[in-house]
């Protein structure tokens, strides 16, 4: 198959779909790839690399587009609209339930496409949204260490205090892979650390895992009424697979945070689970409202690029070798990549999608 890799254009996005060693892997087994120029400079894999990995390179985004299977990593923008096309195979993040333009784009075009962030296993795990998830926790904490920085704007807080000192709150609103590793990041900091989570079943596991070391409340309005007012850096680690993430904190919530404080959800892509945030760029990563520092970068794991393109790689090389081999004929429904696909043939056929837009 002919496989394409342009390069991405969404702001400060430095990863790249396929790595030189993914590469050089499908060249192995035949395929074609065929990789913009400088698609990969930003996440440390310049030209030369991809020539050595077998792979052909384009000098602009159309011929990158014109191959049968299109390899990226976020979401086609609307200036590569008019590359979508009803014999192209897209396979990316996507996160329509926040993207009504690019769903109205690909049944126009009726363009076959699978969202990373839909495949999922029996288990109903999300094998291709896991390793960005993990890196988007440990950033969450990372970058709210910067921002309650005085210089940045915050509380001029220190995350884990000195001795005699009390250390910053850190409220993270939800227990799965991005709230717990923005966890593992805050309590390794030393900072007073509290989960808020709607499972019964993950609160007992994040037990097991942090013992006393972290606070574990039930998520219902009386306990984030309770902890976000409180909370030095708050993290929206909400995940609802396919949905827009519901709003767990209100305006009025925000208005009682302490001047300074931080919040940053990593569920942006989704809609967010905080009122008053709106997207922003890495750019410009930040704005304040009511006195709080709101960080709403989408593509937060775009800040370290090596790190993030090869991880995500790792994941997606299975799935994307039954893709190049079988084309079409791999997205059986009720499988791991049947259930990934969203739009086919000028259908929406994901069924969380069809609630979310009927016809």
């Amino acid at each position: 198959m002919r496989i394409g890799v342009p390069k991405e254009i969404k702001d400060q996005e430095f990863r790249v779909g396929l790595s030189p060693a993914s590469v050089a892997q499908l060249v192995t087994q035949g395929h074609q790839v065929v990789v913009e120029t400088q698609a990969g400079q930003g996440a440390g894999f310049p030209d030369e690399l991809y020539r050595q990995a077998g792979a052909v390179m384009a000098a602009d985004a159309a011929t990158a587009w014109a191959q049968e299977l299109v390899v990226k990593v976020k979401e086609p923008l609307p200036s590569e609209y008019a590359f979508l096309r009803p014999d192209l195979l897209l396979f990316t993040y996507l996160h329509l339930a926040a993207q009504p333009d690019l769903l109205k784009a690909l049944l126009r075009a009726g363009t076959t496409a699978i969202a990373y962030e839909m495949v999922e296993l029996d288990d109903g795990r999300l094998p291709l949204l896991q390793p960005m998830s993990v890196i988007a926790g440990r950033l969450a904490v990372q970058f709210g260490c910067h921002f309650l920085q005085r210089q940045s704007g915050g509380r001029g807080v220190l995350l884990g205090g000195v001795p005699g000192v009390k250390p910053a709150h850190v409220v993270i609103l939800g227990g799965g892979v991005v709230g717990t590793e923005a966890a593992r990041m805050a309590v390794g900091l030393g900072a007073q650390v509290t989960i808020i989570e709607l499972n019964l079943d993950r609160l007992s596991a994040l037990a097991d895992l942090f013992g006393f070391r972290v606070q574990l409340l039930y998520s219902n309005n009386t306990n984030i009424s309770e902890m976000v007012p409180t909370a030095d850096l708050l993290i929206g680690a909400v995940l609802m697979p396919g949905r827009r993430t519901p709003i767990l904190v209100p305006e009025s919530l925000v208005k009682r945070m302490q001047p300074g404080s931080v919040i940053i959800d990593v569920a942006v892509d989704q809609g967010g689970c905080v009122a008053t945030l709106q997207p922003t760029t890495h750019t410009e990563p930040v704005y304040t409202q009511h006195g709080v520092l709101h960080y709403g970068v989408p593509n937060m794991p775009g800040s370290v690029p090596w790190t993030a393109t090869q991880a995500l790689n790792q994941s997606i090389f299975p799935y994307l070798v039954e893709l190049a081999q079988k084309g079409k004929a791999a997205l059986v429904p009720n499988t791991p990549l049947g259930r990934g696909v969203n739009t086919q043939g000028g259908q929406l056929v994901h069924p969380v999608l069809r609630e979310l837009f009927p016809e």
